[in-house]
């Protein structure tokens, strides 16, 4: 990454939850890390701490808010809630494996993974999911010094999506960005020519960048 001398965003994901390990698509229900993901975000928060935040966002479910929780215990920062930053709305959806979502729902699953916009389950587009999602995380970075530093804790979709947005990428090219993993992050830095995708689902801390476009 290169050195600090622009606004950066650090989108995290939460960590480990039960349906995480069931495959379940968790969408808008609450459910609560296991003692791995508790885990896995303390040992993330002493990373992400080292990085120097200047201010933290998260969804208010219960997996965001005890995620965000152990970066607050390490930095001594508030924690602010926006229910804008929730993983997408899934309808009928919600509570499934994949597996089972594919054999109920074949052909919207398979338009959803070519990146046509679908309302799985009758819920939430993607770029409805950016509409409310990217405003919330710009609003939050405006705040922040010209250096400044933010932490987003959020879900893997609404973080695809709202990185998506920020980078004008079209919204059938988001899924190429991939998932990010449980309590890993991807981070964005403010440049000349808008936001760059400098880190994406990374679990230690970055690297200087040394290279001809920087």
């Amino acid at each position: 990454m290169s050195a600090r001398g622009g606004r950066r965003i650090v989108l995290w994901r939460h960590g480990q939850t039960a349906w995480n390990l069931e495959s379940r698509f968790q969408g808008t229900t609450d459910i609560e890390l296991t003692d791995v993901g508790v885990a896995q975000a303390r040992r993330a928060a002493k990373l992400l701490a080292r990085l120097g935040p200047d201010a933290v966002l998260s969804s208010d479910l219960k997996r965001t808010t005890a995620t965000a929780a152990e970066l607050a215990a390490v930095t001594g920062l508030p924690v602010t809630y926006d229910a804008a930053l929730r993983e997408s709305f899934a309808g009928d959806w919600q509570g499934l494996t994949h597996a089972e979502i594919e054999a109920r729902f074949g052909d919207q699953y398979a338009a959803w993974k070519r990146g046509e916009p679908v309302r799985r389950g009758g819920g939430e587009l993607e770029t409805e999911v950016a509409d409310r999602a990217a405003p919330v995380v710009e609003r939050a970075v405006e705040k922040l010094p010209p250096d400044g530093l933010l932490v987003v804790v959020s879900h893997g979709g609404t973080i695809r999506t709202t990185i998506g947005r920020l980078l004008g990428l079209a919204p059938g090219s988001w899924e190429a960005l991939g998932s990010v993993s449980n309590c890993c992050w991807s981070v964005l830095g403010q440049g000349v020519r808008g936001w760059r995708l400098l880190e994406h689902n990374a679990g230690s801390l970055p690297e200087p960048v040394i290279g001809d476009d920087v």
